[in-house]
C-alpha cells in the first residue's frame, strides 16, 4: 500500500467527522459573593493562630561566650559513650548549620532537625552554631539558646561542644535516643544471645 493509497483510505474513514465548534474546555466561574459560612471559616482561622507544637522556649537565657564549652547529658548515659561523643568518635551522619538565623527561626530548625533525625534513626548530628565573636558584647546568642533548648528535647540524650577540626566550641556534637525501629531490632539482636 502506498503513502496515497493509505491518505485516501484515511479521508474515506474521516468523512462523518465533523469539527467541533465549541471550545473543548470547562466552563469554570469562582463564585463572586462569599458565603456565610466562608467568612465565618476566614474569621475563624485569622482568631486562632496555628498550633505552635514546638516545646523549646525562647525566653531569657543564660549568656555563654564564644569560648565556653557546652557539655550535657541525661542521667543512664554510659561514661564510655559520653566520652566517644565528647572526642568525635562517633560518624557524623547530620549536620544543621544555625549561622546568621534568628533566635525564631533556629528555635524552629532544631526541633524539626531532632524531629527528622530521631524518624530516619540518625544518632549522632552536629549542629554549627557559631561563636558569635562578631557580637560586640561577646555573648553567643545562638550557642546560648542551643544549650538551654537541646536539654529541653526529651529526643536528645547528650551533647558537647566539638573538637577542633568540627569547629570547636562554634559547634556541638548530639546524640539523639533510638527510634522505635531501632529499639526494636536492638532487642532481637540480644534476645538470641
Amino acid at each position: 500500500m502506498t503513502s496515497k493509497d493509505e491518505r485516501q483510505r484515511f479521508l474515506e474513514e474521516m468523512q462523518d467527522v465533523r469539527r467541533i465548534r465549541k471550545p473543548n474546555k470547562a466552563d469554570i466561574k469562582a463564585p463572586r459573593d462569599l458565603t456565610p459560612g466562608h467568612i465565618e471559616r476566614q474569621r475563624a482561622a485569622l482568631d486562632q493562630p496555628a498550633l505552635d507544637r514546638n516545646p523549646l522556649t525562647a525566653t531569657q537565657v543564660e549568656p555563654l561566650t564564644a569560648h565556653d564549652i557546652l557539655s550535657w547529658q541525661r542521667p543512664g548515659i554510659q561514661h564510655g559513650v559520653f566520652r566517644k561523643l565528647r572526642l568525635g568518635h562517633y560518624p557524623i551522619e547530620a549536620r544543621l548549620d544555625l549561622h546568621r538565623m534568628t533566635v525564631e527561626q533556629a528555635r524552629r530548625e532544631v526541633f524539626g532537625f531532632v524531629q527528622d533525625c530521631l524518624r530516619y534513626g540518625l544518632r549522632s548530628v552536629i549542629i554549627l552554631h557559631g561563636k558569635g565573636e562578631r557580637n560586640p558584647d561577646g555573648v553567643a546568642l545562638l550557642k546560648s539558646y542551643l544549650a538551654k533548648w537541646l536539654p529541653e528535647l526529651d529526643d536528645v540524650m547528650a551533647f558537647h561542644s566539638a573538637q577542633r577540626h568540627h569547629g570547636g566550641t562554634g559547634a556541638v556534637y548530639v546524640m539523639i535516643r533510638k527510634n522505635d525501629l531501632q529499639k526494636q531490632r536492638n532487642r532481637e539482636v540480644h534476645q538470641g544471645h
